[in-house]
């Protein structure tokens, strides 16, 4: 088999004869789709090393505290899901995961981006919605790739201008954190769908006044103009 889901009702550890199945491409331990399921899975087992060829692997709401080193060896993965666990750090072996395209990492305990992140190439997709992250590393801009980042409930004060460098950027939710200002590049986001706010840009819940709140809702040409203004001054 080259796709297996784990079920039950309260599963707390895989399988071991799972680690077997060394032609195994997508693994599925998540009960997102199934609400009468209650997954209490800790720990994810170094052994997860053994399947190489995993392309996929869903684990959202477990109970996940820890991700082994061991998560670096899977080379294949293009697809990861962490949602909804207990994870308050990620090891710097994920870094190496360079064919991975789509990271969920909401609803956990970061406080956080882990600058390994910030080398995979290939990431398209990066929710980090909803933990305990203030800031953003400057090495964001090696996401060159990035169409989707989902930054909304975190602590953000600030966002580095190496932000306003990833001009693949289609969806950036910036909601319900503490931003006081933007980027006086963040204008050039001209690839951004300004005109929905929820589908891609939204500012909702921050006490912005570098520009304020009717600024921003103008767009990119309004960004622009405010922070040239304020060169002119």
């Amino acid at each position: 088999k080259k796709k297996l889901k784990i079920s039950g009702r309260e599963l707390l550890s895989v399988p071991i004869q799972v680690f077997g199945l060394e032609q195994l491409q997508v693994l599925e331990m998540s009960p997102e789709r199934e609400s009468c399921l209650r997954y209490r899975m800790e720990l994810l087992p170094q052994e997860i090393s053994q399947l190489r060829n995993l392309t996929c692997l869903y684990l959202d709401s477990n109970n996940l505290k820890k991700i082994p080193a061991e998560i670096g060896t899977l080379s294949c993965l293009e697809r990861l899901t962490l949602s909804n666990n207990s994870l308050s750090s990620l090891p710097a072996e994920m870094g190496a995961l360079q064919r991975l395209q789509s990271l969920h990492l909401a609803n956990n305990s970061l406080t956080e981006l882990p600058e390994p992140l910030c080398q995979l190439r290939s990431l398209t997709f990066l929710d980090v919605s909803d933990n305990k992250i203030d800031t953003i590393p400057s090495s964001i801009r090696h996401l060159e790739k990035l169409e989707t980042l989902l930054l909304l409930f975190n602590s953000l004060e600030s966002l580095p201008e190496d932000v306003c460098l990833l001009r693949n950027l289609h969806t950036l939710w910036l909601g319900n954190n503490c931003l006081r200002s933007l980027p006086a590049a963040f204008g050039e986001l001209v690839n951004l769908d300004w005109g929905y706010n929820y589908c891609s840009c939204n500012f909702e819940g921050n006490p912005l006044g570098s520009p304020p709140p009717e600024v921003c809702s103008r767009g990119p040409e309004g960004i622009r103009d405010y922070f040239s203004s304020l060169r002119r001054i």
